[in-house]
């Protein structure tokens, strides 16, 4: 009989337009791409870490974590690329090499290397939840940004004027609505940090919810606050913040 595990996932590639290196930015003094491999290595139920890109410093970095590589195909190393679509593959990657090996994916933990508001705790909470709920599909970081509430969305017309993004109506009786933040309840963001997954949503993409179709259908909750994905050069200090809240210091210098 095989034996099941917990894995984890990461990807990120050397390109990015709006922020030029971003995934090995330093952030309190590391590559950014070190923060979720940390995660993963600290965490309790992970037992191998696997790392998809095309960049030799992240190859380097994940070396450096006791990351297995996954060689990331050109065509999926473009700007245009989806993360869907290397999450699909570097999974497959993985079932192949488990399968030469008797091994099954029990659950996988999928991480984006400029995704750094995370830690080992956020993951063994996702692992735990998919463990007590079998009907769960996934499990996935997720904050409250009241201020970014739908109802607060616009878009810039073509007559040069802001529109609502979402119809007002979808939120019920437009006469009742009004500028508060927290008139629509909590919003929660699905923060990118980390995305506990079983196989069958990564079996099955096509039939995961828009955007993130790698979460499947029924996706639970991993509380966080504050979390973000990195794409521009001014949220690097939100992500300082976050990490000295949660017991991080800057890095020694290396002599």
């Amino acid at each position: 009989m095989s034996k099941s595990i917990v894995c984890a996932l990461m990807i990120g590639r050397k390109g990015s337009v709006g922020f030029p290196g971003k995934n090995v930015y330093p952030v309190l003094g590391r590559p950014l791409a070190t923060y979720p491999l940390m995660a993963a290595k600290n965490s309790r139920y992970v037992e191998r870490i696997f790392v998809s890109t095309d960049s030799p410093e992240i190859m380097s970095i994940a070396r450096e974590q006791g990351a297995e590589l996954i060689e990331r195909p050109p065509e999926l190393a473009t700007k245009q690329a989806l993360g869907e679509d290397v999450f699909a593959h570097g999974y497959h990657e993985i079932k192949r090499k488990f399968a030469a090996e008797g091994l099954e994916i029990e659950q996988i933990v999928l991480l984006f290397a400029n995704a750094a508001t995370l830690n080992s705790d956020l993951i063994n909470k996702g692992v735990d939840i998919l463990r007590a709920n079998e009907g769960f599909d996934s499990a996935v970081t997720t904050s409250v940004y009241n201020m970014w509430s739908p109802l607060r969305a616009r878009k810039l017309g073509e007559d040069g004027c802001l529109h609502p993004m979402v119809p007002f109506e979808t939120f019920g009786d437009p006469q009742t609505l009004n500028c508060d933040r927290d008139s629509q309840g909590d919003v929660h963001f699905a923060d990118m940090g980390i995305s506990v997954v079983r196989p069958r949503c990564l079996e099955n993409m096509a039939e995961g919810l828009l955007p993130q179709k790698w979460m499947g259908q029924r996706i639970a909750s991993i509380p966080n606050w504050g979390g973000c994905d990195v794409d521009y050069e001014w949220q690097v200090p939100m992500v300082e913040f976050w990490l000295r809240k949660h017991g991080f210091q800057e890095a020694p210098v290396k002599k």
